[in-house]
C-alpha cells in the first residue's frame, strides 16, 4: 500500500481514484456476446460455456437429483450457518415492509401507495474461484418477501457441469428452484433477452467481474432493469489510536482478497496506526489463500494520513466507499457525518465480514463512487410502488378549480375540460 502524507485538497481527485482498465475495448467483446445471445439462444450459450467453463452442457436447469446430491455434500456446520444468517437476513428485510397508509389530502381526495414485487427477477451469482453462495441469501431473501411471482438464478458451473452445493443449498433455502448453470456475459445475456430453455426477467440483480458488470450496464441502456452500477468490492477504514492494527489490517486483506482490481483504503490522524497497521497486513498476508490476488489488490490501494477526523470524514464522504469502518473513539459520532457510503460498519467489534454473511444487512452495495447517487440492494428493490387516488365529487369540487386553472396557464385544454365536465354535471 501507498502511503500518502497530509495530501492536499487539490491531490484528493488523483489520490482516490479507483483502479481502472479499457472499457472501450471490454464493450465492445461484451456486446458481440449478448448479440451473439440475444440472435442465437441456447445454441450460443452451450459454445460459451464449452468456451469460458470448459464445460460440455446440454441442459442448463439444475435437476432436482443435483438439488439432493448438494444437500448431500454439504456439511451439516455450514447448512446451519446458512440458516442463522438466513434468519438475520430475512428479520431486516421484513422489517422494511411498508403498510398501505391512506392519506386524505382535503376532504374527498383520498391518497395511497402500495407495493407490488417486480414479476420476474433474475439473480446472477459468481461461481468461480470463489463461490458467493452468501449472494444467494442476500438477493433471494428480500426477493421472496418482496413476493415475486418468478425468481430465477444463474451461476456458473466447473468442467463437469456442477454447480457449487453451498449455492443450491441456499438457494433451496430461500425457495428458489429455478437455477442455471450459465455464467458470465451470457448469463447476463439470457435473462435479459429470454432463450428457447430461460425466460425474459425484468430486472437483473447480482455482483461479478468487469465482464458481468459491463454486461448488465450494457443491457440497462436496452431497457432492463439492473439493481445498480457495480464493479470491484471496496472498503475504507478510518482508524485512531484506539483501534486494534490486527483488526484493521484484517479487514482490509478481506476486500483485498476479493479480487486483484479492488481496492483498500486506511485513512488515520495518527501515523503510528498507519505503519502499525501496515506491518500487520504484510504479516496476515503471507498465511492467506489468496495471498497472491491480495497483493495485487494492495498496489491499487492507499494509507492516508490527514491532520484531524474533520478532514478525515470529508475525505470519507468524497471517495463514498462501498464498506466503510469507523474504528474511532468518537466513531458513533462520526458515523452521523457519513453521508455517502454503501454500509458503514461501527466500532471495532464490527467488522465489515459481518455484514457479508450474518448481521442482517445486505452486501450487494454500490462500489465506484456510486454511493453518491445509489442505495444498496433491500426490499425496495425487488418492488415498484404504485401510487392510487380515489376522489368524490366533494373532493374534485375541493381541488376542481385549482386543477383547471393549472392546467390552463401549461395550454393543456383537454386536462382543463376532464375536470370541467364533471363540475358542470355535479
Amino acid at each position: 500500500m501507498k502511503i500518502i502524507k497530509y495530501p492536499s485538497r487539490e491531490k484528493w481527485a488523483e489520490m482516490l481514484k479507483r483502479p481502472v482498465f479499457d472499457s472501450a475495448g471490454l464493450e465492445q467483446s461484451v456486446q458481440a456476446i449478448l448479440n451473439d445471445v440475444k440472435q442465437n439462444g441456447d445454441a450460443v450459450i452451450r459454445k460459451y460455456a464449452l468456451q469460458f467453463d470448459k464445460a460440455e452442457l446440454t441442459e442448463f436447469a439444475v435437476t432436482v437429483k443435483e438439488f439432493g446430491i448438494a444437500e448431500m455434500e454439504c456439511s451439516a456446520e455450514l447448512k446451519q450457518a446458512l440458516k442463522q444468517a438466513k434468519s438475520n437476513i430475512e428479520k431486516f428485510h421484513l422489517s422494511q415492509k411498508e403498510e398501505v397508509k391512506i392519506i386524505e389530502t382535503v376532504p374527498g381526495v383520498e391518497c395511497w401507495r402500495k407495493s407490488v414485487g417486480i414479476e420476474r427477477v433474475g439473480l446472477y451469482i459468481p461461481g468461480g474461484s470463489a463461490p458467493l453462495f452468501s449472494t444467494v441469501l442476500m438477493l433471494g431473501v428480500p426477493a421472496i418477501i418482496a413476493g415475486c411471482n418468478d425468481v430465477i438464478l444463474c451461476t456458473p458451473c466447473d468442467k463437469d457441469g456442477k454447480v457449487n452445493a453451498a449455492i443450491l443449498v441456499a438457494a433451496k433455502l430461500v425457495g428458489i428452484s429455478k437455477v442455471y448453470k450459465i455464467g458470465g456475459v451470457q448469463a447476463i445475456a439470457a435473462m435479459a433477452y429470454g432463450t428457447q430453455s430461460i425466460s425474459k426477467v425484468f430486472k437483473i440483480f447480482g455482483p461479478g467481474n468487469q465482464y458481468v458488470t459491463c454486461a448488465k450496464q450494457l443491457v440497462n441502456k436496452e431497457g432492463v432493469a439492473i439493481d445498480m452500477p457495480a464493479g470491484p468490492s471496496e472498503v475504507l477504514v478510518l482508524a485512531d489510536e484506539t483501534c486494534v492494527p490486527a483488526f484493521v489490517a484484517a479487514d482490509l486483506l478481506s476486500q483485498a482478497e476479493h479480487g486483484s482490481d479492488s481496492q483498500v483504503l486506511l485513512i488515520s490522524d495518527n501515523e503510528k496506526v498507519i505503519t502499525d497497521t501496515l506491518a500487520e497486513v504484510q504479516f496476515q498476508l503471507r498465511v492467506l489463500s489468496r495471498a497472491g490476488i491480495a497483493a495485487k489488490a494492495l498496489e491499487n490501494s492507499r494509507a492516508i494520513l490527514v491532520k484531524d477526523k474533520i478532514e478525515a470524514i470529508e475525505l470519507v464522504n468524497e471517495y463514498a466507499p462501498e464498506h466503510l469502518i469507523l474504528a474511532c473513539k468518537d466513531c458513533e459520532t462520526l458515523a452521523e457525518k457519513v453521508i455517502n457510503a454503501g454500509s458503514v460498519f461501527i466500532g471495532n467489534y464490527s467488522p465489515e465480514s459481518a455484514g457479508d454473511y450474518a448481521s442482517g444487512t445486505n452486501h450487494t452495495l454500490p462500489t465506484n463512487g456510486f454511493a453518491k447517487s445509489y442505495s444498496g440492494v433491500s426490499l425496495d428493490s425487488f418492488v415498484r410502488k404504485i401510487t392510487f387516488q380515489k376522489l368524490s365529487k366533494q373532493g374534485l369540487e375541493a381541488i376542481g378549480k385549482t386543477v383547471e386553472l393549472m392546467a390552463a396557464s401549461e395550454g393543456l385544454d383537454a386536462h382543463k375540460n376532464a375536470v370541467s365536465i364533471r363540475l358542470k354535471r355535479s
